[in-house]
């Protein structure tokens, strides 16, 4: 198991917690959906594993990962190359193989051109592809990924799925959060979906069809009536 979650309640203050009962774990060559609209507690949850919300009750444990953040974290006046040459100073991996990856992940994501540039100036879609080849040289075993697809063009999304799906063929677990959910039922293995700061239910998509009553239903008319469900009982 790379990641396991059990959080009873967590958020930016102790007597205003955000999220409510959230528990799930995730193995070695799975790639699995956090999916929730706009607000629904899918950032927290990510930020409760990653250790940077204030108030936890509960635990995560979380193997040797990447972090792929919605906003690109950057630096100021280091070039794109200077950033590749720090994070393998923080690796114990083979240089010449370190090198060749970063090579082979700068031309998928077209950043070749720029590698002597100051990723502080680029677009918020280069930024991202960035933050995308810093991750996959990593090579981690689980990735933790934030709504990934924000700002990037159709082509880069296609690279960033294989090399997703290329991760999870090489053994690495995935947890990645979107609202995009065409893309998601595509790709993903099984589903954690969250509204309002709780978990509603967690399955693969036949279980999540059986539990809305909706059998040929799209992962979206699934979720959609099962969020429908859980307001009706809150009111």
């Amino acid at each position: 198991m790379l990641l396991s979650v059990a959080i009873n309640e967590a958020g930016y203050s102790a007597d205003d917690p955000v999220l409510k009962d959230i528990h799930f774990s995730i193995d070695a060559g799975e790639l699995v959906g956090l999916i929730g609209p706009n607000g629904a507690g899918k950032s927290t949850t990510i930020k409760s594993i990653l250790g940077t919300v204030k108030s936890v009750k509960g635990t995560c444990k979380v193997s040797d990962y990447a972090y792929i953040p919605e906003r690109p974290l950057l630096y100021e006046r280091m070039t794109l190359w200077e950033y590749i040459e720090f994070l393998f100073t923080t690796l114990n991996t083979d240089e010449s193989a370190y090198m060749n990856l970063a090579h082979q992940l700068l031309a998928r994501f077209q950043l070749t051109r720029v590698i002597h540039q100051y990723p502080e100036n680029f677009s918020k879609g280069m930024q991202q592809k960035v933050m995308l080849v810093l991750a996959f040289l990593r090579q981690a075993k689980l990735y933790i990924v934030d709504e990934p697809f924000m700002g990037l063009d159709p082509r880069a999304v296609k690279r960033l799925l294989q090399s997703l799906q290329q991760a999870k063929a090489n053994g690495a677990g995935i947890l990645m959060s979107t609202h995009v959910l065409d893309t998601a039922e595509k790709i993903c293995d099984r589903f954690i979906l969250i509204s309002d700061g709780h978990m509603i239910f967690q399955g693969t998509l036949g279980e999540i069809r059986a539990h809305s009553g909706l059998i040929n239903g799209s992962l979206l008319d699934c979720f959609d009536l099962l969020t429908e469900d859980e307001s009706d009982v809150g009111e």
